[in-house]
């Protein structure tokens, strides 16, 4: 099992420029092409090849490898850019000797790159994964052309080496698609939500409860998404509000294709129990009962109660919640805020402390925050200057220590200020989303009673 990858290496000495525009100057072939020379230092390294034993040159004699890709460069004046790529083919530990990670290594550089290019190949033995390396001129030595670095050019180079992999008998890593882009990859990665994985979920739950594509349509818009194609195109698709762009179902992963949607719709219809409960139950309305048990209890609008509603309606998202489906918010909008629960509470938990219950009383609490901060700041910085003069070892440590103390003030009292403005910047997106939220709640269940008046007459 062999992972490969390679990379362009640079040079950005303006000493190189001078040289290629006046060949009479002569300049230190490290001086010339610094990256370069590392490089082939690096991969010839004798510690790491066993005194070279494992070193070949493909196009050019490993001696002299870095004079004839220096010539390469000087005869079709490309010695500006990229002056090299280096690659790596790495095994697993213990799958192969020395002896057959070198001739892999070889036979690869060999059906990549040795019909135009100059290579170095080198087998490193220093770690528990042996692993070849190689240097490729970036200039061919044939068409003067550089080498262009496209991502088909990693695909090839994955494909010759598992080909070469499978006639030494050595195992392969199959291949996997990754459905989304390289942040997604890593936000699932991390654990963070993304709306890609929340869309995949709801899909999931939808496709347990359904049995055709009508009712998964009228499912997925019960739980606040929109078909912008829907079942009847090749590609159906599907956003939300917040969303830049659609999202194509298929795109979620093979288990997402209309193909194998289909087929387990298909296979739900064996269910007996499917067809009592189709949709999601009428009484998913979380934040019409918070707010209505909130009101009455309060009997006014305070940004405290605010924040309440907002961090209840989110505990219906996380996992100690994960049950009560129920009662979980309908808007994925509201759900990808999850991810900033702790901030919330934190935020929530500054304004109860603070009794804080208006915009107006937020301002003038920072306000206050704000000279309480910069009189302790005064203060420590009076006391820096006094130790610019002290007249003894003692004076200078009692003041120091002064100067600690307030410190240790000051600190707490700038997080609370970060807090009060983040609190500030998220009121009206709180108030944006729970209007929102409120918008999904009230025409689903209209949708639902104009649904329940058809079915009666």
């Amino acid at each position: 099992m062999a992972v490969t990858g390679f990379w362009p290496i640079y040079k950005n000495l303006k000493a190189t420029l001078d040289y290629a525009e006046n060949p009479d100057k002569t300049t230190d072939k490290r001086f010339l092409d610094n990256d370069l020379w590392a490089t082939l230092r690096y991969v010839e390294n004798d510690k790491k090849t066993d005194q070279t034993v494992y070193v070949t040159g493909i196009n050019c004699p490993k001696q002299r490898a870095y004079q004839c890709m220096t010539a390469t460069k000087r005869r079709y004046g490309k010695l500006g850019g990229n002056v090299a790529y280096h690659g790596y083919q790495s095994f697993a530990a213990g799958e192969v000797t020395p002896e057959e990670a070198h001739k892999i290594g070889v036979e690869t550089a060999r059906r990549m790159w040795s019909s135009v290019y100059e290579v170095v190949v080198t087998t490193h033995l220093n770690t528990d994964n042996l692993h070849n390396h190689f240097v490729v001129n970036s200039v061919s030595f044939k068409t003067g052309r550089k080498f262009e670095n496209h991502i088909r050019d990693h695909i090839k180079l994955r494909g010759i080496s598992d080909d070469v992999c499978r006639e030494y008998e050595k195992s392969v890593i199959p291949f996997t698609h990754f459905y989304g882009s390289k942040k997604a990859f890593w936000a699932e990665k991390s654990g963070r939500p993304t709306h890609r994985g929340q869309l995949r979920k709801d899909l999931d739950e939808a496709l347990s409860k359904c049995f055709g594509y009508r009712s998964l349509e009228y499912y997925l818009k019960s739980l606040g998404y929109r078909l912008e194609r829907d079942f009847r195109y090749e590609h159906p698709s599907v956003t939300a509000d917040g969303w830049q762009r659609a999202v194509r179902i298929d795109s979620l992963g093979e288990e997402y294709s209309k193909e194998r949607i289909r087929e387990r719709l298909l296979e739900n219809q064996r269910k007996p129990e499917l067809y009592a409960v189709v949709y999601p139950e009428r009484k998913r309305k979380p934040l019409l009962s918070l707010e209505y048990e909130y009101r009455k209890a309060q009997q006014m609008d305070t940004v405290t109660l605010l924040f309440q509603i907002f961090i209840e309606l989110l505990k219906f998202c996380t996992g100690g919640n994960i049950e009560r489906q129920s009662d979980r918010p309908l808007s994925p909008m509201m759900r990808a805020e999850v991810k900033k629960l702790d901030q919330y509470s934190e935020e929530y938990k500054l304004l109860c402390d603070n009794y804080i219950r208006s915009p107006k009383e937020l301002l003038l609490f920072r306000e206050n925050l704000s000279a309480k901060i910069n009189a302790l700041e005064k203060e420590r910085y009076a006391l820096r200057v006094k130790l610019r003069r002290v007249k003894s070892p003692e004076e200078g440590t009692e003041l120091k220590e002064q100067a600690k103390e307030l410190t240790m003030q000051i600190t707490p009292l700038r997080k609370e200020l970060q807090v009060s403005k983040r609190v500030e910047e998220h009121i009206p997106k709180i108030r944006e989303l729970l209007d929102a939220e409120r918008q999904i709640e009230m025409r689903r269940n209209n949708l639902m009673m104009r649904k329940e008046r058809g079915a009666e007459r």
